[in-house]
């Protein structure tokens, strides 16, 4: 197998309920020979570029495919915004896993990526063989969701590089002790310029979508009922989005269920630093 510290891309077309095609893209690393995939998913208003720490470290033993979903870097925007949600990337990841074609496939999902894999997982042909779940679970307070809306409804704009530094310095709190070039490659692949400034590579309206939504509780114990693979649940000892309660409880209900907390870390662990690139390297890697 080949290692380059150089990405490649991918693409697939999907379609939404309307019928109108769209273009998921996606950053991977690797052989793109290998028969064993990775998939890093990421979260609502991030993309596939957060998993190049990760991705770079597993890319000897993985083709490691990191999809941004719709809105959200390289990938397509959509053309009616009711159709950013949840179901509409579970079924973009299911047109890439086909294209992919992988012999094996395991997951990573970092809090709504890690939804879209449970998604998958619980399904009556689900095609991945072990799967990572980062600070989310199959219960979410509507408070927790509400919290995310708040720092994410105001659209930042930046007049320099800088400025959009010190924002993801203060917004990303939650993602632990991070260094300086992890600021740098939030920026890097995080804002584009807009005019005479720059603002976050992301659609607005799927933050608008988002925020439109009322702030319920979150309750889908029903799908992680149904699934059968190996799973380690990773929560920020300081997360409020993914409880210790529900933690345990996961691990409770599913025998093959594993739970780490992760201190120092709030919503959600970077998965950029080695301590946490090692765990998930390692779980992966049990049963070879």
């Amino acid at each position: 197998m080949t290692q380059s510290d150089t990405p490649g891309t991918g693409s697939v077309r999907s379609r939404t309920p309307d019928g109108r095609q769209h273009v998921l893209r996606w950053t991977e690393w690797g052989d793109p020979a290998n028969p064993r995939v990775l998939v890093c998913a990421h979260g609502l208003s991030r993309n596939g570029r957060d998993f190049d720490f990760l991705a770079r470290a597993l890319s000897d033993r993985y083709r490691v495919v990191c999809p941004d979903y719709p809105g959200r870097g390289l990938s397509d925007r959509l053309g009616d915004p009711v159709h950013y949600h949840n179901g509409q990337y579970l079924e973009d990841s299911l047109r890439m896993i086909e294209a992919l074609a992988p012999e094996t496939l395991d997951w990573v999902g970092t809090s709504m990526g890690g939804l879209i894999g449970m998604g998958i997982a619980a399904r009556t042909d689900n095609p991945v063989r072990r799967m990572v779940i980062n600070d989310v679970g199959p219960f979410i307070p509507g408070a927790a969701l509400a919290l995310i809306g708040e720092y994410l409804r105001t659209h930042p704009s930046f007049a320099d590089l800088e400025k959009a530094e010190e924002y993801f310095r203060t917004v990303y709190l939650g993602f632990g002790p991070l260094e300086d070039v992890h600021y740098r490659h939030f920026v890097e692949h995080g804002v584009r310029a807009d005019g005479d400034g720059f603002v976050l590579e992301i659609d607005p309206a799927v933050i608008d979508r988002f925020v439109a939504q009322p702030c319920d509780d979150m309750d889908i114990w029903s799908i992680w009922d149904q699934i059968r693979i190996p799973v380690l649940v990773l929560r920020g000892e300081r997360s409020g989005l993914l409880l210790p309660e529900t933690m345990a409880e996961m691990c409770a209900r599913h025998p093959q269920a594993e739970g780490v907390e992760i201190p120092r870390c709030a919503h959600a662990p970077s998965l950029m630093v080695p301590e946490q690139i090692g765990l998930v390297s390692e779980w992966l890697g049990r049963d070879g």
